[in-house]
């Protein structure tokens, strides 16, 4: 197994920065043995517990927990602390789609949970941690809209357990922006009073308050990742998926440097289908009728992949449920069981409803970045700017396109894909967001 940060693509400073804090969260450990171990991470502010940076040894009292970090002039970004220093119990990973927030939390609860403290991909702790099996480590992945505050209590309160290998706590918060406010407010006491050797790595994709609260943001450090080049995205595909050159190179330019949808154009068929008809949108927009007909194929494409990715699963968990409650029993209780368990199949109708809304959303904005970046070539070229083409094989109708709209309409029209995408983000029905879309391309 490769070393646990060999996915996370072109986020070399990022890297640095959690082997560093990785390597100092190791000497805590050591310390451990010592006297003053029950101290090095405590729930209080007025703790004193002590993060030593194994490189200098030099510490300072951070404010807001009392803990001690590796003194180095600090900026706001990381709330008076170095990122580059030391070890604390809170982190943000930020980025844009595909940048690789989840890769980096996940390979750095790895490297906390590393019997090296860097991250070798080799001991039982990075194996597990990887593979999802850590019983120390404890995975938020939202399936649909948001993440309530039942769901958030429940993990703060695992969270708040002593480690059983004798490490860390680690809860990773995957899309931490899809927290509730109230869900929200239940993490921030954990991480104002973080339990003894808990750490909490959230993923989202800003520090603005539209992502994460001002309160949860300013007690935590943030690891701001970027967009990956190209070429290092075809790289990993090459290495790691065994994919042709030129066919990595294409799929990492058509996905805009996200890694998992250039994996799923190069691998998959049916997503390449997917982007054709997505493409193809600009030559079918002639009139009123053929934009509302586009707005249509387009949701109904996004309602098909949805429902192709969520059936399997939906189907499995039903089934589950109704054994677990008793169904095709046939004793004399196995019927009022299952009558007594309507509730509970309602409850889980209403998390398969949520999932497949999600997904569907998913799938459309997938689409919908597909035809920006259809657009943004038509502005590149117009402008006669000199960057390479995000879609290679639609460059001549994308040229076509900037000589009849010139900048300012193709700029329009990009502007109106975007739109559409901040609408349904904001929850404006989808048919509704995409018509709207439709129309302000054919009309420029």
């Amino acid at each position: 197994m490769p070393d646990v940060f060999a996915d996370l693509v072109g986020q070399d400073e990022a890297v640095v920065e959690l082997r560093r804090a990785a390597a100092a969260a190791a000497a805590v450990l050591r310390a451990g043995a010592a006297d003053r171990a029950p101290a090095l991470i405590t729930a209080g502010p007025a703790s004193g517990a002590e993060f030593a940076d194994p490189d200098d040894g030099v510490e300072f009292t951070d404010p807001a927990h009392g803990a001690e970090f590796a003194e180095v002039d600090g900026g706001a970004e990381s709330g008076g602390v170095d990122p580059a220093a030391g070890m604390t119990h809170a982190w943000i990973f930020t980025g844009p789609p595909g940048s690789g927030r989840s890769v980096a939390a996940r390979a750095f609860a790895a490297a906390l949970q590393c019997v090296h403290g860097t991250g070798c991909g080799e001991c039982p702790g990075c194996r597990t941690t990887m593979g999802g099996t850590h019983a120390d480590v404890r995975l938020v992945v939202p399936e649909g809209l948001s993440i309530g505050v039942g769901e958030m209590r429940a993990l703060v309160l695992r969270a708040a357990s002593t480690p059983s290998g004798g490490r860390w706590q680690v809860v990773v918060i995957e899309d931490a922006d899809r927290l509730t406010e109230a869900a929200g407010n239940a993490l921030l006491k954990a991480i104002e009073e973080p339990p003894p050797r808990t750490v909490f790595l959230l993923c989202a994709p800003s520090t603005h308050p539209d992502d994460i609260s001002v309160t949860i943001r300013s007690r935590c450090r943030v690891v701001p990742l970027r967009q990956p080049p190209a070429d290092a995205v075809a790289e990993v595909l090459v290495r790691r998926d065994g994919i042709a050159p030129d066919v990595a190179q294409w799929a990492a330019a058509a996905a805009q440097g996200h890694v998992g949808r250039a994996r799923r154009l190069a691998r998959d068929p049916e997503a390449r289908k997917r982007r054709e008809a997505v493409l193809a949108v600009p030559r079918r927009l002639t009139g009123v009728g053929a934009a509302f007909d586009a707005a249509s194929a387009l949701i109904e494409a996004a309602e098909a992949e949805a429902e192709a990715s969520v059936t399997e699963a939906d189907t499995t968990e039903r089934a589950a449920l109704e054994t677990a409650l008793g169904a095709g029993g046939t004793g004399r209780g196995a019927a009022g069981a299952m009558r007594g368990a309507a509730g509970q199949l309602k409850e889980l109708e209403k998390r398969q409803k949520s999932r497949a809304t999600r997904a569907q959303r998913d799938a459309l904005d997938r689409a919908l970045v597909d035809l920006a970046g259809f657009y943004r070539d038509a502005l590149t070229m117009a402008l006669r700017a000199p960057v390479a083409p995000v879609h290679t094989d639609t460059a001549a109708l994308a040229g076509a396109g900037a000589q009849k709209w010139d900048a300012e309409g193709s700029l329009r029209r990009l502007e109106a894909v975007l739109a559409c995408r901040a609408a349904i983000e904001a929850n404006v029905k989808p048919r509704i967001a995409v018509e709207a879309m439709m129309l302000a391309l054919w009309k420029g």
